[in-house]
């Protein structure tokens, strides 16, 4: 399914946009108390958790972890800046980079396991 990426990131690079759909309607949820918001939050945590569980196969649990708690971290915080009118600044955009720069990092300089 992932020939050119690499089945491990390819399942890793879903689990991180599943992470960010997930963690984008929370709010929605008022405290898990709304049931279609709750139901569509339960459904994208646990693909997220299996696709995440398919990567692991492949790629150190460390660097997987790191990468799809990155690309959460960064895909919720730009949803958060482009939908829910969040602040966006020098310091923050630079905080993202780094983020960025670290999965990137992680990508390049891990090995797989198989």
């Amino acid at each position: 399914m992932f020939s050119s990426l690499g089945a491990g990131w390819g399942y890793l690079l879903l689990a991180g946009v599943c992470e960010i759909c997930y963690a984008a309607v929370i709010p929605r949820t008022d405290g898990f108390s709304r049931l279609w918001p709750t139901v569509y939050c339960g459904f994208f945590i646990l693909l997220s958790l299996y696709l995440l569980s398919l990567a692991v196969k492949t790629l150190p649990v460390g660097t997987a972890y790191a990468v799809w708690v990155g690309i959460g971290a960064v895909g919720t915080a730009i949803y958060g800046i482009a939908f829910l009118g969040e602040a966006i600044n020098v310091a923050r955009v630079l905080c993202l980079m780094l983020i960025i720069s670290g999965v990137v990092g992680l990508k390049f300089f891990s090995t797989e396991l198989a």
